[in-house]
Parts: C-alpha cells; sequence; structure tokens
C-alpha cells in the first residue's frame, strides 16, 4: 500500500503546482471566482511534468520577444472566455477587465471598497437605497462623456435575458427589478433610477452589508451603449472602450493581448507603463523569464529548490503571495453516485492531504478541510471537516445506497486542458481512489472555455469536477451563498439544504459583523459534513518578479493593479 500512495502523491505533487501557476497567471494578469487547476504555468498549458515545446510568438523569425519600448511590461496570459464585463465568469477574463473597464466602486490592493467612478456615496437610514455622486468630466476611452445614464444602460442591459449573462442574477440580483427584467417581466430596471447626469440611486431589496462589495465585480461595471451598437457582438474584443486605467490596443487570439494607457482615465495613479504585453504561448516559462523575455513568472515545484538557495542570483527576485482561493474537487449532488450522501463522505475520506502537503509540496500549499481560506472573515482554523480515513470511507461506501464499489455507476472526472495527455495529477487522483475505494474513475478533458461553459450549465452535466474558486470581494457570502444555496445560480454541484438556506438567508440581513461570522461557519460545517465538495487546498506559491519591475502587488485577490506598476530600467 505505502507504494500505491508514494506514487499518488508524487503525481499530485504536480497538482498543486500547475494549479498554484494558474493562481499567479490569474492574479497576475489582474473575479469570477473560478479558475482553471488544470492550467500550466502562468497562463500557457505546459507545467512542471511537461516537456512539450512551444513556439514563440514574439519576433517575427519565431524568436524571442521583441519589446517596442524600455517601458512595457511584458508578461503571460492567456485567452479570455470573454471580455465583456456582463459576461465575465471566470478569473482569467475578470484579470483583463478590471484593467480595461470601471465601476461605482473598485477594490484597493488592501480589498476595502473605494470610490471609483462615484466620488462619494450615501446610505439609506435603513439600509436599502444607495445614491451615488459620480466625478465630473468622466470619459470613456474614446473620449465620449460618461454619465449616470450609462450606469442604467450597463445595469439594465446586464439584467437583460438576451445579453445571456451568467452571472447577472448573483451579483446584480439584490437590485430591484433586476430578476424581473431577467424572467422577462419588465422592459427596466426599476431600482436604478437617473437623479441627474451626475447622479444615480440604486434600491436594493433588503438591508444587506456585502451589497457595496458586489458592485466592484465586473457584471456592474459601466460600458458604452454607443460602442456596443456600432460594434456588434464582438465589441468587447474590437473595442471595448472602457473607463479603466487602460485601453486594447490588439488582441489576436492565441499570440498576445495589449493594453496601452488609457489617456481619458479618470482616475490616480494615472499608468506609468508604455503598454502591457500578455504573451498568450511561449516556451518554457521559467526559460522566458531567465532570458528576459517576460518580466514575471510563478515558480513551480521543480525549479523551486534552486530559487530558495540564497546563492542563487534568482532569489534575490523571489517573493511569496497568497489568495482568497480555495481548490476542489466538485460532487455533483443531483448525479448519481453523488446523489447519495455517503458516497461524497467516502471519496473525501479517501484523501490524506497532511501527507500530501508535507511529503510533495514541502508545505508550499495549505490542506483545505473546509471553504473558506485563511484570511477571509468567518474562517474557521478550528473546523475538523472529513478528515482522511480510509476504513471509514470504504464502510461509508458500504452503507450507501450503492452497496460498495461493485454497485457504483461509470463515474467520470472532467478536468479542463487542451485535449493532451492525461494529466500526472489527475491521474494521482483517480489512482488515490482506486487504492482506496476499489473504485475505477474515468478522465474527460475539455478545453476551458467549454468546460467553463459546461459547469456553469442548469443543471450540470458533469458529474464530479476539478476546478477552483477565488474570492471576488472579502465576505463569506462571496463563497457559501453563492456556491452553495439552493437557489443559486452558481450553485454549480446540485447541492441542497434546507437548514443551510435558512442560515445563509438569515446572515443576508444581519447587521451583527460577528453574529454574521457565527451564522456562516455553521452554515459552512454542514455544507462540509455532507461532502458538497472535495476541498483540496488553500493556495499560495511563489513568483519570481525582474528587478526593473516597481510596484508590481499581489494582492489576495483580483483587483486594478497594474496602473501602479512602474518599470525602472
Amino acid at each position: 500500500m505505502e507504494d500505491n500512495r508514494t506514487k499518488w502523491l508524487i503525481a499530485l505533487g504536480a497538482l498543486v503546482g500547475l494549479c498554484l501557476m494558474t493562481l499567479l497567471c490569474v492574479l497576475g494578469v489582474g473575479g469570477m471566482a473560478f479558475y482553471n487547476t488544470q492550467r500550466g504555468e502562468v497562463g500557457v498549458e505546459s507545467g512542471p511534468n511537461s516537456e512539450q515545446p512551444r513556439e514563440s510568438t514574439g519576433g517575427e523569425e519565431g524568436g524571442p520577444t521583441v519589446r517596442k519600448s524600455s517601458n512595457e511590461l511584458v508578461v503571460l496570459g492567456a485567452d479570455p472566455p470573454t471580455l465583456d464585463p456582463a459576461l465575465a465568469s471566470d478569473a482569467t477574463s475578470a484579470a483583463y477587465i478590471v484593467e480595461i473597464f470601471s465601476g461605482l466602486v473598485t477594490l484597493n490592493t488592501e480589498l476595502e471598497v473605494v470610490a471609483d467612478i462615484a466620488r462619494e456615496w450615501e446610505v439609506s437610514d435603513d439600509g436599502t437605497l444607495y445614491t451615488f455622486f459620480l466625478n465630473e468630466g468622466v470619459r470613456f476611452a474614446n473620449g465620449s462623456p460618461l454619465t449616470a445614464e450609462d450606469f442604467k444602460y450597463s445595469i439594465e442591459r446586464a439584467c437583460d435575458p438576451s445579453t445571456q449573462s451568467p452571472v447577472a442574477d448573483t451579483y446584480l440580483g439584490d437590485i430591484v427589478g433586476c430578476r424581473d427584467k431577467l424572467r422577462g417581466e419588465s422592459s427596466e430596471v426599476s431600482g436604478i433610477r437617473v437623479v441627474n447626469e451626475q447622479t444615480v440611486e440604486v434600491q436594493i431589496d433588503a438591508a444587506k452589508v456585502y451589497f457595496l462589495a458586489k458592485l466592484t465585480y465586473p457584471t456592474a461595471y459601466v460600458v458604452d451603449q454607443e460602442t456596443i451598437e456600432q460594434e456588434g457582438r464582438l465589441w468587447a474584443t474590437k473595442n471595448p472602450n472602457g473607463a479603466g486605467a487602460f485601453q486594447l490596443e490588439e488582441y489576436s487570439f492565441g499570440e498576445k493581448l495589449v493594453l496601452i494607457p488609457n489617456e481619458n482615465y479618470h482616475g490616480s495613479p494615472k499608468p506609468s507603463v508604455e503598454r502591457i504585453t500578455y504573451v498568450l504561448s511561449g516556451g518554457s516559462a521559467m526559460t522566458m523569464y531567465e532570458t528576459d523575455e517576460i518580466d514575471i513568472v510563478g515558480v513551480g515545484l521543480a525549479d523551486l529548490d534552486r530559487v530558495q538557495d540564497p546563492s542563487s542570483p534568482l532569489n534575490r527576485e523571489l517573493r511569496e503571495f497568497e489568495s482568497l482561493s480555495v481548490g476542489y474537487i466538485g460532487l455533483n449532488a443531483a448525479l448519481p453516485p453523488f446523489d447519495d450522501l455517503l458516497v461524497r463522505q467516502a471519496f473525501n475520506m479517501a484523501i490524506d492531504k497532511e501527507k500530501l502537503i508535507e511529503v510533495v509540496v514541502r508545505d508550499t500549499v495549505a490542506p483545505a478541510y473546509g471553504i473558506l481560506p485563511p484570511g477571509l472573515p468567518g474562517y474557521n482554523a478550528e473546523l475538523e471537516g472529513l478528515r482522511y480515513d480510509p476504513d471509514k470511507a470504504r464502510e461509508l461506501l458500504e452503507q450507501s445506497s450503492y452497496g460498495g464499489p461493485e454497485g457504483l455507476p461509470d463515474i467520470t472526472l472532467h478536468v479542463s486542458g487542451a485535449g493532451g495527455g492525461t494529466a500526472a495529477e489527475v491521474e494521482a487522483i483517480i489512482e488515490m481512489w482506486k487504492q482506496e475505494l476499489g473504485v475505477e474513475v474515468s478522465i474527460e478533458q475539455t478545453e476551458w472555455a467549454t468546460f467553463l461553459f459546461d459547469v456553469s450549465r442548469r443543471p450540470n452535466p458533469y458529474q464530479a469536477f476539478s476546478i477552483g474558486w477565488i474570492g471576488d470581494y472579502p465576505d463569506p457570502e462571496n463563497f457559501l451563498d453563492i456556491l452553495f444555496h439552493c437557489d443559486s445560480l452558481d450553485n454549480k454541484t446540485g447541492y441542497c439544504n434546507e437548514e443551510v438556506d435558512a442560515l445563509l438567508e438569515q446572515a443576508r440581513v444581519e447587521q451583527d459583523h460577528d453574529r454574521r461570522m457565527e451564522l456562516y461557519q455553521q452554515a459552512e460545517e454542514i455544507i462540509v459534513e455532507e461532502g458538497a465538495w472535495v476541498p483540496l487546498w488553500f493556495n499560495q506559491g511563489y513568483v519570481l518578479i525582474k528587478p526593473w519591475v516597481k510596484d508590481y502587488m499581489l494582492p489576495l485577490t483580483i483587483v486594478p493593479l497594474m496602473k501602479y506598476v512602474k518599470i525602472e530600467h
């Protein structure tokens, strides 16, 4: 048994390395909080366990990336599934969108809600009416004026069923009339009222302390009606015309995405770099970094020892980061065999996370037994969760309605990827379940954008799927209510518990902070005990940053950050 366990531990170590690389890509180019746990080094689809070469897209002859300016930041990126704020349901898209577009409010690098296009706001005594006063003279990137009417248009567009936003209900549904419009029962969102060109009112259905934070999510960002009508359905990749610190200069699918400063940006500081080039394909990420083709790179386990060596020149460029994120395997409670609570518990208890973290990844990530990550209000360090117990896991499987492994239907674990060979980390998880439970699980790999679309469908067609969640804002509502309430459109696992719903609904309107956290912790304990997920780990990692890149911050989640970056050769 020890030999088999060693086999899957070694392979699973590759998964953690890949997951960290992907997370760094997401944070580095910056959400919906979904992130892709099967992507490779900082957005390209190779990883610490991959030797597949990549073509460079920088030079005309396929050589190194050619910088157009000494004041250019060059990083690795990934093709965004969308650049339309109303459609953004993943972290890759959101990381670009927060640089190109703006909203009434935003998160700063300390994850505080601060003014953006709105210079200030007032909240009614009952906590349901928000009045926003806009900064004067704000313009879109093309120079056209931006007024309160643009916010009304943008919110109503996102809540229009023809837009097909997968997240409008989640992030804007608190606004009176949004859900009526989403259901086609109203032609407008009654909770949005233009007072004058510089003032807009937003009425919500109940006092919710986290509502303002929800407006920092891309779905609430302002878009230009004239541009959308002129450019048609491809407007976001042709001419986004946002009001963020940067504007899109060029996007070549699979090659590069280029941002340049928005000369009409209303905020501060104004961008310092002349351009940001995201390389969307290339060779080994570490090699590209060491040959100065890119300025920032995540460090995988294969390179960690040498960059941590104080004698290495790279050690001086090494930084550690953390995030409000959790990697997990979703178990679809609406589909056999995970419609049985005992089966879900068994699959959870077949994973030795402590051994995994200690032996394979050398404590570079923290094992997750809950859903709320460290650093998030409400995080419960005492949560026991479903700990590793293979004997109990086998017993639970025997006690289930399926009567043991022989009674289970065929099971498929769905992962994202480009259709290459099965990743070692996925094989390791499959081997673990085989050894500990006697269960054969097959693997199906799907390209990221399609995978994201499939997992977001209602009902979700996947029995089990590997993915992650990065907090959009620092509140447990963003994890527990959004992901596990029976009626939430972002409940990907079909999990439903009336007791949990009652706790979450009470927490929505609770004004006392400590009591709110207690309610969320009670809900989390039930969700975890009932095995809706297999939580894997809370993410952290390492990044190398060139010495000429100044003020590049690594916040806990996706926020506008590129305007702070300076290049000083």
